[in-house]
């Protein structure tokens, strides 16, 4: 389909969307929300009745300028597709979230990060233009400096609460073929640390990095290269994070490259086996991947078997399934609370820094001019203890806000009200959900994100 026919169909979906809307017009006056076929959300999603939003057509690459290094794109186009489509033209999105089935515009209206983020920034801060389907039914467009300029700047984080992402236009990068890869170890964190702000002010396109355990640490940093000695592939037998510390040095092609988390979930594949050479065969290339272990977790969820068998071994269990932002100067000091406190091993780390100081995102607020430090951690902290619900998320909550950080919200949050409206920009919040939603037909962010309404 030429670009020209990919805008008329864009248009096409988007009439037939209002159309729709408008014979809707008389719907019950209940919460929207969207009919998701997938979710990367890792809390306990909206119960009780929603007058629910089918965007699911909205799922296609309607245009990519190399000239401008852009594309445009509809929200629930996986990265998965945008990506394959980028990569025929020389070019990626300059950030491209871990998992495949990350929708685009879920990590606008939620956080989306990765290794080019030392740089680029999150995913929010690569978006030029973003059409907007409100909780009422109109569309807004809105850019940096237009009318709707407010919520521009306003729609990432707000999780749905003030409406859906139609079309986005997003600054992409030029790419090469391959990508090499220096996985450097350290055995102290400030040593670690110190490397890592180092590596973001080198030519690197690439940083992240992997904490193992106390003494066992590794940055990997990573430049895009035209030809390569060699390929590795990490889609079936190998598995990529255990490879960080067997191979000083590796080559991988760019599009494995951008994928080489999602095979394995970072290392999540463990808690189904699937790191098993027997049971990876039986599972096959097909199906090892970010998507089949989704299923895998909300089945568990469903039915409680992991739980269960903690309770027959006498522990009781929380899910601690978090990715944090904190400023580079209090990064050791955070390292050695999820040590000491929480836990969970490995975790994964991600330097992150705004591209433009003057852009200030409201509910999202970075502090221009700082390195921030991501760190991921997801897994199941078992104790012998019974402690009350959220105790271990808790913890890890009023650390973040201890050391000036800020907390994604696609996960389990315990926050008071007044804690979420220091952290989340709730004066600028209640001025947009006055303006975009004065109904209140969408959940409002902390009874979304927090209670779970």
């Amino acid at each position: 389909m030429s670009p020209n026919a990919e805008a008329l169909a864009h248009a096409a979906r988007r009439s037939r969307l209002l159309a729709a809307l408008q014979e809707d017009s008389a719907a019950p006056a209940v919460p929207i929300a969207l009919v998701k076929r997938t979710s990367n959300l890792f809390r306990d999603r909206e119960t009780g009745p929603r007058h629910r939003i089918d965007l699911g057509d909205f799922d296609h690459v309607v245009g990519i300028d190399t000239s401008c290094n852009t594309v445009e794109v509809e929200g629930m186009t996986t990265y998965e597709t945008l990506v394959a489509a980028t990569l025929l033209h020389g070019m990626m999105p300059a950030v491209v979230p871990q998992l495949k089935t990350i929708t685009v515009g879920g990590a606008v209206a939620g956080v989306g990060i990765e290794a080019t983020s030392m740089r680029q920034g999150l995913v929010h801060h690569t978006i030029l233009e973003l059409d907007v389907l409100l909780p009422d039914g109109r569309i807004v467009h809105c850019t940096p400096d237009n009318e709707h300029r407010d919520l521009f700047f306003g729609f990432p984080n707000s999780y749905g609460s003030l409406g859906y992402a139609l079309r986005l236009v997003l600054r992409t990068l030029p790419v090469l073929p391959c990508v090499r890869v220096e996985h450097i170890g350290f055995d102290k964190p400030a040593e670690f640390f110190a490397v890592l702000a180092e590596a973001c002010e080198s030519d690197a396109d690439f940083v992240d990095g992997v904490v193992f355990g106390p003494g066992s640490l590794v940055l990997n940093v990573a430049r895009f290269e035209n030809d390569a000695p060699w390929l590795s592939n990490y889609e079936f037998e190998r598995i990529y994070y255990r490879s960080l510390l067997e191979m000083p040095v590796d080559h991988l092609s760019a599009h494995d490259y951008l994928w080489r988390w999602d095979t394995d979930w970072f290392w999540c594949s463990r808690n189904f086996g699937a790191q098993n050479p027997l049971v990876r065969r039986l599972f096959g290339p097909e199906h090892l991947n970010s998507r089949t272990y989704t299923r895998l977790m909300r089945l568990n969820a469903r039915w409680g078997v992991t739980k269960r068998l903690a309770e027959c071994r006498g522990l009781h269990t929380e899910s601690v399934i978090q990715d944090v932002d904190i400023p580079l100067r209090a990064a050791p000091v955070f390292l050695d609370f999820l040590r000491r406190e929480i836990g969970i091993l490995p975790v994964w780390i991600c330097p992150v820094r705004m591209p433009d100081p003057h852009a200030h995102f409201a509910l999202y607020p970075l502090e221009a001019g700082t390195l921030y430090v991501n760190f991921g951690f997801w897994d199941v902290v078992e104790c012998r203890e019974a402690h009350e619900a959220g105790h271990f998320n808790r913890l890890v909550e009023q650390e973040v806000l201890r050391l000036g950080g800020i907390k994604s919200l696609y996960s389990d949050s315990f926050f008071t009200r007044e804690e979420f409206d220091r952290a989340y920009g709730a004066d600028v919040y209640a001025g947009l959900k006055q303006r975009y939603d004065p109904e209140g037909r969408a959940p409002h962010l902390y009874d979304k994100c927090v209670l779970g309404r």
